[in-house]
């Protein structure tokens, strides 16, 4: 007798209680990319020609259970974040650093809510920004909706600036390694 459980989970055992570890999480491998116009396609080409945004960013699902999402992201300052949609309702919970969505500013303990097929995009602050995504689904689905030329040739020509601080840019918050360290006020 094996006790090796090889059934399929069901959908409640999979909405159990859970606890997660930040370094455990995976990165996240997009479900579904969509909405890719002539331009942003040609954009996104210029992009990558200008060494691609790897390194400006850390994506990561903490946690993905039927009806529910919850997902870090790190984005370096000067990531161009293309104007986009998901499908489903998000909420947006800063960590660290900033943001600026509109004519505001939001910084660390601010947050935001996007329903879902609302196109939105935000710029990136001076010191990055770490964010919490909220879904009400476990789906990861993007819309690309730049289709404004100038954004993606402003992105590609300032990407090797940004690119050259990315290795040595901190993340804005402590890690949670470097909270166990720190004094307890």
């Amino acid at each position: 007798m094996s006790d090796v459980n090889t059934e399929i989970p069901t959908e409640a055992d999979q909405r159990r209680f859970q606890i997660f570890r930040g370094a455990e999480a995976p990165p996240l491998m997009m479900d579904e990319i969509t909405g890719r116009s002539d331009i942003s396609v040609e954009g996104m080409r210029k992009v990558r020609e200008a060494g691609g945004l790897e390194g400006g960013e850390d994506v990561r699902v903490l946690l993905e259970i039927p009806g529910f999402s919850l997902t870090y992201a790190w984005f370096k300052s000067g990531y161009p974040l293309p104007r986009h949609s998901h499908k489903m309702d998000c909420a947006y919970y800063i960590v660290g650093g900033s943001l600026q969505l509109g004519p505001d500013v939001l910084g660390k303990g601010d947050g935001f809510f996007v329903p879902g097929g609302s196109p939105y995009t935000y710029t990136v602050g001076p010191e990055g920004v770490e964010v919490l995504e909220f879904r009400n689904d476990g789906c990861h689905d993007i819309n690309v909706m730049a289709t404004n030329a100038t954004f993606w040739a402003k992105a590609a020509e300032a990407l090797p600036a940004s690119r050259a601080r990315w290795p040595s840019e901190p993340r804005p918050s402590p890690t949670l390694a470097e909270r166990a360290k720190a004094p307890v006020a």
